[in-house]
Formats: C-alpha cells, structure tokens, sequence
C-alpha cells in the first residue's frame, strides 16, 4: 500500500501510498489535475524540474499527524504503511505498531529497512478488518482513500479503533472549485520554492523509496468528502491543506 496513487488491480483493492504520494508522490505539476488552468507547455517544465527535485509530499505531513495523536498511544495501526517512513515514527511512541499494506513487494521493503523499529508489516487488504481487528488507540491513513470507497473505508477504520481513539487521515481530493484552484496555484507556488530549497542542484538526490509508486489521481471532490465523513464519522473535522491534499481528524465517542 503505497500511499497515494497507486493504480488498484480489478480482482484486489490496493492502496498505494505515493510519495507526494499519489499525487506527488505526485511531485510534478504536470499530475496535478487541473493545476488551476495553467498552459501545457509551463506544466510539462514544471514537472521536469520537479522530476530532478524529487520531494515527498506526504513526509511533509508525518510531522502534523504526529501532533494530533496522543503523546505515548497505546497500539497503532497505520493504513496504507508504504515504505514504512511513518510507521517507523510512529514506533518511537507508541507501544506497538502494526502497519498494513496491500503490495508485497513494498512490505518486504519496508521490513528491509526497519530491521530494528517495533512495527509489525503486514500484507493486508485496508479493508480487512480481520488483518488487523483491533482495537487501536489512533488509525493513521496517507494517500490512500482516493483508491478505496469513502464510506466503505471509514467504516472500516471506526471499528478498529477502540473507544476515545483517534482517526488522522491525510488525503487527496480532486480540483472542482474555483477555491480548489486557487489553492493549487498556491501549492504549485510553494510546491517549486521547496523543491528549489531542498535541491538547489537538480539531479542530485535520489528519488524515495516513498514516491515509487504507481500513481492515480483523486476522483472524489472535498465537499463531497466532507458529505460521507459526516454520515460515517459525525463530528470530524476536514481542513485543506496545500499540496493537493485535506486532514481529517476523528475521535470515537
């Protein structure tokens, strides 16, 4: 499961995390859909230079989601793990970590490079609730619901999660605004002073484990998103956040 774009097979829901995750795992402009108008020709040079300055969109939250659990949670399940990358932060606090992911070949990876983290990788479905029954104090979820039925999914992680548990989710919503325009054009904005900043030289760094996944864009609008959280999830928050992307926070009655 990576997170974000990644293409599901027809006979098996996968959720891949894309780096910038879907997408950016998605760093590219050019994947943004719509990119607020913009001409194709200054869309194909955005995305050459950030295809020579690959940054990880989705990392860029690791931290926010972070701040929205409680400081030492019990057990943890991360949905959709990847690489592991945030998984692996999650491991210094809480007292367990199970981390599911629906690709084989990127749990594998992810184990490779977690020799000593105390999370347990899992091949697993995100829907599977029998792969991972529970019940945790805080599900964590990146890049990985455009790829899964909204409803279907947050279902799913409610029942995991035991009473007074918390429930982030950062994902991905399509352009269908002119609000979710402009935003872009912002994101687009700070997207390449960024990659500027991290890679002044381009073609220098290598790009993440995180952003190797195949990568799909978001089909369902944030309104309509905010619609199906609260028949499923009454009371949660939803806010956009740049970089193509919306954090939902949820705690259990």
């Amino acid at each position: 499961m990576r997170r974000e774009h990644a293409a599901p097979r027809t006979a098996r829901r996968r959720v891949r995390r894309p780096g910038a995750v879907a997408a950016p795992r998605v760093a590219g402009a050019a994947a943004v859909t719509g990119a607020g108008g913009l001409a194709p020709r200054l869309l194909a040079a955005l995305d050459r230079f950030h295809a020579a300055r690959p940054w990880d969109h989705n990392a860029h939250y690791h931290r926010a989601i972070l701040r929205r659990l409680p400081r030492r949670p019990g057990p943890v399940l991360d949905v959709g793990c990847g690489s592991g990358d945030l998984a692996r932060l999650l491991a210094r606090r809480a007292s367990a970590v199970t981390a599911i992911d629906a690709d084989p070949g990127i749990v594998a990876r992810a184990r490779e490079a977690s020799p000593a983290a105390a999370v347990t990788f899992t091949v697993a479905d995100a829907l599977d609730r029998e792969a991972a029954p529970g019940p945790y104090t805080a599900v964590t979820c990146v890049a990985v619901l455009h790829h899964l039925p909204l409803a279907e999914a947050f279902a799913s992680f409610r029942a995991r999660l035991a009473p007074g548990g918390v429930l982030v989710v950062v994902g991905l919503y399509r352009e269908t605004t002119p609000a979710d325009r402009a935003v872009s054009l912002l994101a687009l904005l700070a997207n390449t002073a960024i990659a500027w900043a991290k890679h002044p030289v381009a073609g220098t760094s290598p790009r993440p484990l995180a952003m190797t996944a195949r990568t799909r864009p978001a089909q369902v609008g944030l309104a309509q998103i905010r619609r199906t959280v609260q028949e499923v999830l009454p009371g949660a928050r939803v806010r956009r956040r740049l970089f193509w992307r919306y954090v939902l926070e949820w705690k259990r009655p």
